[in-house]
């Protein structure tokens, strides 16, 4: 009985619904979790769990992360003198801002406008790093070529990004 209202209290009060299958799982491995500590004095590892299930590692551990109450970007880890640093803080993706996001677009569009030989040209010089000697003799045409081709191309997408 007290098995059942566990089970339906986690069943209910959980602001995601999880299946029950998955449910049941984070169960047995709580209690599994709860046996084992008594047994050994210390608390034991994902991998003793899941071997004393007989389930995978992974399961255990999405199983208890079902579990979990979600934590809002916008909860306060730690507060001093007033200002509080939240999740969103700690997770905060320095690499991938809105300008990035807008420069990507810009370059998009600029390599949009260029011609097919020019986008060529310019995938093998910076993508995959190849000199003008080597574009030149995969292409067909002389490296002041590429030279000059290239740097009509970087110019236009230049002009086309400071345009936008």
């Amino acid at each position: 009985m007290i098995a059942g209202e566990i089970r339906r209290y986690l069943r209910d009060n959980s602001p995601l619904r999880v299946s029950r299958s998955m449910r049941d799982t984070a169960y047995r491995v709580l209690q599994t979790k709860e046996r084992l500590t008594a047994e050994r004095g210390r608390e034991p590892t994902v991998e003793e769990i899941a071997a004393a299930l007989g389930i995978p590692r992974s399961e255990v551990v999405f199983s208890m992360d079902a579990i979990c109450d979600p934590v809002s970007l916008y909860e306060p880890v730690y507060t001093a003198a007033g200002e509080s640093i939240t999740v969103m803080d700690q997770v905060g993706d320095a690499k991938n801002t809105d300008e990035q996001w807008l420069m990507q677009i810009a370059l998009d569009q600029a390599m949009g406008a260029l011609s097919r030989r020019e986008k060529h040209i310019l995938a093998l010089r910076f993508f995959d790093g190849r000199t003008q000697m080597e574009v030149a003799g995969e292409i067909g045409i002389s490296q002041a070529q590429v030279s000059r081709l290239e740097k009509n191309a970087i110019g236009q997408i230049k002009k086309q990004i400071s345009a936008s």
